[in-house]
């Protein structure tokens, strides 16, 4: 592969103009794909198979107008004072504007809410009123009808005695009137039962009401006081698929409330944006990185070099994510996780190539030369370590999770295109700058000490003073293997304590309160919360499957049985029936839980409700079930952590396989990878500390700390397994290099500490900074993703890699890199280090050496 490698970097050596140009029209093309045909991005993240997301495809059939997406405006007064009729009318224009809207389905008007309750309450009093004076009447004819039936009974009785005394024409008479009499009381009785019946009717019609009224009761529109009402708005479309226009026109028909002295505030879902990605906080951490490049490479030039080459690759890379984003459903974060990795590895992977070119060049290595060596070494480490990342994160597919394979492919994808970038680009781009890759102060430094062109790059006759100062314990890798025992343990003790937090890490889906304090966003979250319950912020959709039923009636009270039963389940504060299908079979009752969305309280009350499902059916004939954005997004976060463990020993399993191959030990591949899993659970640990206790939330900018971003842990494995092997391969390549070129093997772990530790710390630093440019994105979510990585990072390479990992090899000596015969015998060369380029280097000086020496002795004779 060193080989293959070399000759691409002199054949862009000699085609330099057109590679350029290649690339050139390469994101041209990009760039006018995603222009036109990008789509809408979407934060909803769901997963087939997910008792939520199945019957949300139900609903989708049965009832397509109750799945639509929906949006919350909160409306508080200026004043603090119930509103007036003034801010009233303001709020119902704004709102009747809304409905009007194209895309709208309709709109929840609070005070015609509020209105239709409170007639409904008047007229439950005015009915009940009725039944009560209809009841009175009713009994006052009962006991009329009892009087006359016992006075008629007393006639009969009479007549029954007289009968035989009295003239044949007068009985016949008498007995006329008797008949006559009991006629009519038997019409009133059956008037008075008629009458009865139908008072049992309005009576249990009003009961029906009276239950529908305290059902609705606890769910409220219009806030106690008076001072704050929120409208629901839904959308024709689900709600990833609602545009941004016309969020913006739902926006400005609502602040036109403002006028009548009223405060707008909008739920997350209308206000979102994910079309933009990068802010003012990622640019400085392009900026950090910069100066890094500027201090290591000493010339502008040289430093614009690796930054150009990232914004290249993550141009061609996100581009590309963007042109699929039409034909394909992807979340907000796809894009954002392929820009932070193709910002980051296409930094450092064109640092390493530039930094051995520099290298070589001072050392008197002529200009092709060097470029095609650069490119055949460092680019042949460069292209391994891609390789790693791009499998670690095209893993992600493994799971069977659509939203995070796409995640995973785009950010696969662009770190791809930054290794291409970097051993195209980068070689024909350093070829047309020359000798100005190097500043003027340094050639003058080095002017007088130049190597022979031809001589080898690493001879064995012996180390460089600078090797040698390294083998006697010199820099950071002298004082970490000065003490091992010592050091190892101090390293695993400190990440040892920082990963405890995550012992009781939570993971969920960002809602409102996760969004900047100051945002309209979270306003609208923490208003609803306090003036109607946290609750509310977070309803449940059930949805039950209803038998047969022989009247409307008989529907209803169905219904209100069910929903009694919910009522009673514990952590329940509300529950409405809130629609039935055309066909009386499928019913939605919406469920307020007592606490938000995000709480342990309402995750355990979606498990409940759903073992309650045969508790219900045995006792109502009805089958229940549970989903929701709230209930999806918890199902999300559980069928991620089941998906963890398995992707886990994936990646580890690859980690060691990896490793087997690169370094052929089989002591160092287990050394690196546990250093891996410490680093993540101390990145685990910290981000469970700030993001879900809340520690440094100030800092942070956290205003409710709270579960963690349900596919940070799985997106953190995969990047972090990447980056990790990247800086191992970096580092301990250069110890099995200096230890295969005859050092001893302590010696030979601080001599090749010392040959990677400046541009791996370098590399560090910058990867550091591109990640910690997104601790404070616009993007809520996006936080705590680049928190994880950007620690994560920090530990892995300083604290493991460039501490742990010297400090155990050094203890180990020889045995670090035993490795059975056998396996030795079956095992491929992959050629890391670009050993074969070395080897053919002196096997060429030598024959020079040996022809000069044949020359200079035919001329002697």
């Amino acid at each position: 592969m060193a080989f293959l490698l070399y000759r691409l970097g002199s054949f862009a050596f000699r085609r330099r103009w057109w590679v350029v140009s290649a690339w050139l029209a390469i994101m041209l093309a990009v760039g006018g794909a995603a222009v036109a045909f990008s789509g809408t991005l979407t934060n909803n993240f769901t997963i087939p198979g997910t008792e939520s997301q199945r019957i949300s495809d139900q609903l989708r059939q049965e009832l397509p107008e109750a799945v639509g997406g929906t949006g919350t405006v909160v409306f508080t007064t200026d004043d603090g004072a119930a509103f007036s009729a003034e801010q009233r009318d303001g709020v119902q224009s704004a709102l009747a504007a809304i409905a009007g809207l194209d895309g709208v389905r309709g709109v929840v008007d609070p005070f015609d809410v509020a209105d239709q309750v409170a007639a409904g309450a008047s007229e439950l009093e005015a009915g009940r009123a009725q039944l009560e004076a209809s009841e009175q009447q009713l009994t006052a004819g009962e006991q009329q009808l009892e009087q006359g039936q016992a006075q008629l009974d007393a006639q009969r009785a009479q007549f029954d005695q007289a009968r035989a005394q009295l003239p044949p024409a007068q009985a016949a008479a008498t007995e006329q009137q008797l008949q006559q009499g009991q006629a009519r009381l038997d019409a009133s009785r059956t008037e008075l039962e008629s009458g009865r019946e139908e008072f049992e009717t309005g009576s249990t019609e009003l009961d029906l009401a009276q239950r529908q009224l305290d059902a609705g009761s606890g769910v409220r529109l219009l806030s106690e006081d008076g001072t704050t009402a929120v409208a629901s708005v839904q959308f024709e479309q689900q709600i990833n698929g609602v545009s941004p226009e016309l969020r913006e026109s739902v926006q400005e028909e609502a602040a036109a409330a403002e006028s009548a002295g009223v405060t707008v505030d909008y739920s997350k879902e209308i206000v979102e944006d994910v079309s933009g990605i990068v802010g003012a906080t990622e640019a400085i951490g392009l900026a950090v990185a910069a100066i890094v490049l500027i201090l290591m490479l000493g010339t502008l030039i040289a430093a614009g070099l690796p930054l150009l080459m990232a914004i290249v690759g993550v141009g061609v890379g996100v581009g590309i994510t963007f042109a699929l984003s039409g034909l394909i459903e992807m979340n907000s974060i796809s894009p954002v996780l392929a820009l932070m990795l193709g910002l980051a590895v296409g930094i450092d992977y064109s640092l390493f190539i530039v930094n051995r070119h520099r290298t070589q060049l001072l050392r008197g290595m002529e200009m092709q030369e060097s470029i095609a060596r650069a490119t055949g070494t460092a680019g042949n480490a460069v292209l391994f370590a891609g390789i790693t990342v791009i499998v670690a994160l095209a893993a992600l597919a493994v799971p069977g999770l659509p939203f995070l394979t796409v995640m995973g492919l785009s950010a696969a994808g662009t770190v791809a295109v930054s290794v291409l970038v970097a051993l195209t680009l980068t070689p024909a781009l350093l070829a047309i700058m020359g000798r100005r890759v190097i500043s003027k102060r340094r050639w003058a430094k080095t002017r007088g000490h130049k190597h022979s062109a031809a001589a080898p790059l690493d001879t064995e006759s012996g180390a460089s003073l600078a090797d040698e100062r390294a083998a006697r314990g010199a820099g950071w890798g002298g004082f970490a293997t000065r003490k091992p025992v010592l050091t190892v343990l101090a390293g695993v003790i400190l990440l040892g304590v920082i990963a405890i937090p995550a012992a009781q890490l939570r993971v969920g889906l960002p809602d409102g309160g996760t969004e900047p304090a100051d945002s309209t966003a979270f306003q609208a979250y923490s208003t609803i919360g306090d003036k109607f319950g946290a609750g509310t912020n977070g309803p449940l959709i059930v949805v039950g499957s209803l038998p047969e039923t022989a009247d409307e009636a008989e529907l209803t009270a169905l219904q209100l049985d069910v929903n009694d039963l919910l009522r009673e389940m514990p952590d329940v504060a509300a529950s409405v029936p809130a629609t039935v299908s055309e066909n009386g079979r499928t019913a939605i009752f919406q469920v307020i839980p007592e606490e938000g969305p995000a709480s342990e309280t309402t995750e355990n009350l979606v498990r409940d409700l759903r073992a309650a499902t045969d508790d219900v059916e045995d006792r109502t004939g009805v089958a229940i079930a549970v989903t929701g954005q709230t209930a999806a997004n918890i199902d999300v976060s559980a069928k991620l952590m089941e998906a963890l463990p398995l992707y886990l020993g994936i990646v580890v399993g690859l980690s060691l396989i990896l490793l087997l191959l690169v370094f052929r030990s089989i002591l160092v591949p287990i050394i690196a990878t546990a250093g891996f899993l410490l680093s993540l659970l101390a990145s685990f640990g910290a981000t469970v500390a700030i993001y879900q206790w809340g520690w440094l939330g100030d800092f942070f900018g956290i205003t409710n700390p709270g579960p963690i971003l349900s596919f940070l842990p799985i997106i953190l494995i995969g990047v972090l397994f990447g980056l990790a092997m990247d800086y191992q391969m970096f580092l301990v390549s250069g110890m099995r290099e200096a230890y295969v070129h005859g050092d001893d093997p302590k010696a030979a772990v601080r001599i090749g500490f010392s040959h990677g530790a400046r541009v791996v710390t370098a590399a560090a630093i910058i990867m550091v900074s591109v990640f910690a440019g997104f601790v404070f994105s616009h993007l809520a979510m996006v936080r705590p993703i680049g928190f994880g990585l950007a620690f994560g990072v920090l530990l892995d390479a300083f604290v493991v890699r460039m501490t742990l990992v010297p400090a155990t090899m050094y203890l180990l000596g020889r045995h670090a890199w035993w490795l059975p015969a056998w396996l030795g015998r079956i095992l491929p060369d992959v050629d890391v280090e670009g050993a074969k380029l070395q080897r053919d280097e002196r096997a060429t000086h030598d024959e020079r050496s040996d022809r000069d020496e044949e020359e200079k002795e035919s001329v002697r004779v």
